[in-house]
């Protein structure tokens, strides 16, 4: 007896959860497609291009300065004994691998200014999405994005809706 009322309610308990879940709403949207439409992400992106580019000047001397140690040792190399064909030879490793540590150090610095300067960006369109998913009643918002979502009702798609929260046309 004890076991068929364990079964009934474990059944019971079941379909409660399963009206339960089909209650929720699940809506979608490209969280990277309205980022990019943002305008602040516009101006950001140009930032940041500028920034490397800044970058890029810099490096650009460390290129020159072992292009002209390169072009130095071939003309002269004839002429040097083997002791001095060595120290330029390190001298001309030494300039590689500043332009190799250079260029590290440049992709570090600009993912670290990428990552301060979108992550307001990133939190503003976070609190749109959230905002509009409560107004209207979703339990749970999928980014689209990521190539994971293969079937969508288009009535579930919240970009139109976050978009004119935003202020985007």
């Amino acid at each position: 007896m004890k076991k068929y009322v364990i079964i009934a309610f474990v059944t019971v308990s079941g379909l409660f959860s399963v009206n339960a879940m089909a209650q929720s709403k699940v809506g979608h949207i490209n969280a990277q497609a309205l980022i990019e439409t943002m305008p602040e992400a516009q101006t950001a992106q140009k930032s940041l291009q500028a920034y490397a580019e800044e970058l890029d000047k810099d490096g650009k001397g460390l290129i020159d300065e072992y292009q002209k140690k390169l072009k130095e040792f071939d003309g002269a190399a004839a002429s040097m004994t083997e002791n001095m064909k060595e120290i330029k030879g390190k001298e001309i490793q030494t300039a590689q691998k500043n332009i190799q540590d250079y260029q590290e150090s440049a992709q570090q610095k600009i993912e670290a200014k990428r990552q301060e300067i979108l992550k307001p960006i990133y939190d503003k369109a976070r609190k749109a999405i959230e905002d509009v998913a409560k107004e209207k009643g979703y339990a749970y918002v999928l980014d689209s994005s990521a190539g994971v979502l293969l079937v969508s009702p288009a009535a579930d798609d919240l970009a139109p809706l976050v978009k004119t929260k935003l202020g985007i046309k």
